[in-house]
């Protein structure tokens, strides 16, 4: 029998220990030979990535040593940070952002010289015994860092570029015959997911460059992921028809594979988020997403055949394959990301590594239901609600559950219906969850992703809003008890709702931006610009980044705010949330500020999860007047 206690005073299993105790963050599978690999970044140790990899027969175990951690800052976020060939590891290490190769049974060496200078997105050009990938140095003396593509001596460690002159590069994939050079390249203002040009050059004998040309993507039809099938025929992603959907190169010709409104890229936030591998002459193993869901395919070129697979996942993420196996990390409203195998020939999978070792008994878990609601100029928003549930509460009669709205980061992102005890932690206590994909969300195709454009801090910001009046409308959640949470770009989205609508009690700021003009000037090279299309150029519309700055509009804001920051940011600067801290303690409002010394954008340790996590909660607790269930550590709240 259920015990009757108000929302948000619910005991519940799901706790912040529980969530890092043997929490890990899965990345970048890849798979050599028929051993596989992947990354498992470790909140208890510190944060640091360490590469595991599966024998064929089964075995499990750490490749890096301690005193190592396969990271890279190039773009501040990384990704790419390995490369695996016949057993032969070449990695980027985070300390001192050096290139390491490990050979088996020995020890990491370093191949580059260790200064200002990082590596990633690497590719083995085995003809010349070289590595290529892109490079970004910071020791110049420009104002931006440089990036270009590099090629690495694997003799000498000596660092050649072979392509610069562009603001940014990635992908560089070699032709299977060594003679031709894939890449991706772009421009300020834009970014990837906006103007991504698709190059092609001549591999020479002695390894340079030649006859460097564009053949697709740009302004409008950005271009995503290029792998060579086989000497003459590329295959990438375009949005030609404002759907990235798949296409063969070859030669002048550029032929669509299977046309369909449905997305088979994403933003490149990170390096090597793949979302298609090469599985046969003519066969593609291709992963695609439809209204925020995610599906697999196999594309047959040769037969024209396009095969959906029936897999239980609703999110699919960083495909690798041979012709016998492919791996990919998959969630679904009742699976943390896991690590998934694919049988090619018996289409059977097999999850051989989880977020996390504990199970959480379904009785406490809160199952997504997919919305869409009203928004601004009679359009549709999306998100995904998830009710309050534990199998050991009930409410009692006519109350209704406070309402947390989750608004993701990017804000050229998406979030899915992935189990995250995060968020199960808010609904097994009691309080409703609405996981806002606003406009300008990806996973809706490019007109969705480009509501965003010029009216960041309003499409947003209303579509959040509007999310939680209409389950106020329906009578799901208490009106009078609505806060916003959100990190980086959701940051902002949450100051901006909280400053410029009366909507939300209360709210949480993680590493968000209150100052947009003094965003430009302060963040990293990657998005120096990301705003000229997100709001407009900057300095000739500083007025309109003033008008959208909740620091300079902190009059307008009227209800506890609670702030969480990583002093080591170096994208969203502790400045940010520290004006903003300052002006709202000087008006005599209730604010709490926790800074957490050595985490950067976004936490990686588990005391700093944990903090982050049962502060929000005991802010909320004083804030709305539930007693927890739990004893936690209080936070400081000023002005209260």
């Amino acid at each position: 029998m259920s015990t009757i206690a108000p929302y948000g005073a619910w005991r519940s299993p799901i706790t912040s220990a529980l969530i890092v105790a043997d929490g890990i963050r899965l990345g970048q599978p890849q798979i050599d030979g028929d051993t596989i690999y992947w990354l498992e970044g470790r909140p208890l140790d510190g944060g640091r990535n360490v590469l595991v990899s599966r024998t064929p027969d089964g075995q499990i175990s750490d490749v890096t040593p301690l005193g190592y951690n396969v990271r890279t800052r190039v773009h501040e976020y990384g990704g790419g940070a390995y490369l695996v060939v016949a057993g032969v590891i070449y990695f980027a290490n985070d300390a001192d952002q050096r290139l390491y190769r490990q050979r088996p049974g020995e020890a990491p060496t370093a191949l580059t010289a260790g200064g200002a200078i990082r590596y990633t997105d690497f590719v083995l050009d085995a003809q010349r015994n070289r590595l290529i990938c892109v490079c970004e140095r910071h020791d110049t003396g420009s104002q931006e860092a440089e990036n270009s593509l590099a090629a690495i001596d694997l003799a000498t460690g000596a660092v050649m570029s072979i392509q610069n002159g562009r603001d940014f590069y990635s992908n560089p994939r070699i032709s299977p015959d060594g003679t031709k050079l894939a890449w991706l390249s772009w421009g300020h203002p834009h970014l990837p997911w906006d103007a991504a040009e698709l190059w092609i050059a001549e591999i020479q004998t002695d390894g340079s460059l030649t006859d460097a040309r564009m053949v697709a993507g740009g302004v409008g039809d950005a271009a995503f992921q290029p792998e060579w099938g086989d000497n003459a025929t590329l295959y990438v992603v375009l949005e030609r028809t404002g759907w990235w959907n798949l296409y063969a190169v070859q030669g002048d010709q550029i032929s669509a594979l299977h046309p369909i409104e449905a997305e088979f890229g994403q933003p490149t936030w990170l390096f090597r988020t793949n979302t298609y591998a090469i599985i046969g002459a003519t066969r593609l193993l291709c992963t695609y997403c439809v209204a925020g869901t995610w599906h697999m395919a196999i594309l047959d070129t040769a037969q024209q055949s396009f095969s959906t697979l029936e897999l239980p996942y609703d999110e699919i993420a960083y495909v690798d394959a041979s012709e016998r196996q492919a791996v990919f990390l998959a969630g679904s409203p009742t699976k943390e990301r896991t690590l998934v195998v694919l049988d090619l020939a018996t289409l059977t999978t097999e999850e051989i590594r989880g977020s996390s070792a504990t199970t959480i008994d379904p009785e406490y878990l809160s199952i997504p239901e997919t919305i869409e609601f009203p928004t601004e100029a009679g359009l549709t928003a999306h998100g995904f609600f998830y009710a309050p549930h534990n199998q050991d509460f009930d409410a009692p009669q006519g109350e209704l559950p406070p309402l947390l709205v989750m608004s993701h980061g990017g804000p050229t992102g998406s979030t899915e219906a992935t189990l995250d005890p995060k968020i199960q932690y808010w609904t097994s206590r009691g309080f409703g969850v609405l996981d806002v994909n606003y406009g300008g969300s990806t996973g809706y195709g490019r007109a969705y992703r480009e509501r965003l454009r010029g009216m960041w801090g309003i499409v947003d910001v209303d579509d959040c809003v509007n999310g939680a009046k209409y389950l106020v409308a329906q009578g799901r959640v208490d009106g009078n008890r609505l806060a916003i949470t959100g990190g980086s770009a959701g940051g902002y989205t949450t100051l901006a709702a909280l400053t410029f609508r009366d909507v939300f009690k209360a709210g949480a700021s993680h590493f968000g931006i209150g100052d947009l003009a003094g965003f430009v000037g302060d963040t990293h090279k990657f998005e120096s610009r990301y705003i000229d299309g997100l709001v407009g150029p900057y300095p000739a519309m500083r007025d309109l980044y003033i008008e959208r700055s909740p620091i300079h509009h902190v009059g307008r804001l009227e209800c506890p705010t609670i702030f969480f920051q990583g002093l080591e940011d170096k994208i969203v600067p502790p400045n940010q949330a520290e004006a903003m801290v300052a002006a709202l303690r000087a008006k005599g409002i209730p604010v709490a500020y926790l800074p957490f010394e050595g985490e950067q954008h976004g936490f990686r340790r588990a005391e700093n999860i944990r903090r982050s996590l049962d502060g929000e909660f005991y802010f909320y607790s004083r804030v709305f007047g539930y007693t927890p269930a739990e004893t936690i550590e209080p936070v400081e709240i000023e002005n209260l």
